[in-house]
C-alpha cells in the first residue's frame, strides 16, 4: 500500500505589508487568486487531501469563490484559523487527525507562495520518507551580517552556509503532530516556545534535525507590493 500524503495550506493572515484592504492571499494574479496557484500546486500532487486553512471571516468565500469555483476537489476542509501561524497549523494538523486514517505524511504550504511546483514538492515528499522532517529552501545570494540589539554588526556566517526558508515543509505525520501538541501544551502551562515555522516546533520540541531540500529561487512569498509585479513578471515574462 503506498503511503497517503496530505496538505495543509495556510490562508489565515492578514498581509498588512501589502497596504490593500485585501488580503495578500486573496489578490488576483494574472486573472486568479494567489491562493489558486499554491491550491492547484498541490491538487495536482501526490497528496491525497488538502485542508486549507483561512480567516474565520473568509470561510464562506474560500468555499463558493475559490474551492468551488475552481474545483479544487482534494480540498475536503475549509477550516478557521488560530491567533497565530502556528495555531492555524496545529488545527489544521487536528483536522487531518480525525480522519480514521490520518496521512502517513503531511506538508504545510504558506498559500502566499504561488509558484510552489511539482518537483519541489516530489523532492520534499522523498525527503520527509528519508528523514521525517524537511523544509524546501534556497541558498542565499547576498552575505547575511548577524546584528546585536544596536544595529552593529557582530557576526558574518559562511554564506554557503547559510539558506532562506521557504514551504513546503513535510514530516511524518505522527512526528509533527505529536510536537505541536507538546508545543500548545507547554503555551497552556505558561511556558510559551518562540517558534517561526515548522521546522523550528520539531527542532526545539523533540531537538530532531530538519533536512533542508531544494526550493526555487522562484518560490516567494506574496508579501509585499513589489512580490506581486514580480510574480506578475514571473508569469507573463513581460
Amino acid at each position: 500500500m503506498g503511503k497517503r500524503y496530505a496538505a495543509v495550506v495556510l490562508s489565515a493572515g492578514k498581509g498588512t505589508r501589502m497596504n490593500s484592504d485585501v488580503p495578500k492571499q486573496y489578490l488576483m494574479l494574472e486573472g486568479m487568486p494567489v491562493l489558486c496557484y499554491s491550491l492547484q500546486a498541490f491538487q495536482q500532487s501526490m497528496a491525497g487531501e488538502i485542508v486549507l486553512v483561512a480567516g474565520e471571516e473568509d470561510l464562506e468565500y474560500c468555499r463558493r469563490e475559490i474551492v468551488g469555483k475552481y474545483k479544487f476537489t482534494k480540498v475536503k476542509a475549509v477550516i478557521p484559523g488560530g491567533k497565530e501561524r502556528y495555531h492555524s497549523v496545529c488545527l489544521g494538523l487536528e483536522e487531518l487527525m480525525k480522519r480514521q486514517e490520518p496521512p502517513d505524511y503531511v506538508m504545510i504550504h504558506d498559500g502566499a507562495r504561488p509558484f510552489v511546483d511539482q518537483a519541489v514538492i516530489a523532492r520534499c515528499a522523498q525527503a520527509a520518507e528519508q528523514c521525517q522532517a524537511c523544509v524546501a529552501g534556497m541558498p542565499v545570494k547576498d552575505t547575511i551580517k548577524i546584528a546585536d540589539e544596536h544595529q552593529f554588526a557582530v557576526e558574518t556566517p559562511r554564506r554557503s552556509l547559510v539558506w532562506q526558508i521557504q514551504t513546503p515543509q513535510a514530516f511524518a505525520f505522527p512526528l509533527i503532530y505529536q510536537a505541536y501538541r507538546r508545543l500548545l501544551k507547554l503555551e497552556a502551562a505558561g511556558q510559551p516556545v518562540s517558534v517561526t515555522d515548522d521546522a523550528m516546533v520539531v527542532e526545539t520540541i523533540f531537538k530532531k534535525q530538519v533536512r533542508l531540500v531544494e526550493g526555487s529561487y522562484k518560490n516567494i512569498k506574496i508579501t509585499t507590493p513589489e512580490d506581486l509585479e514580480i510574480a506578475r513578471l514571473f508569469l507573463t515574462g513581460k
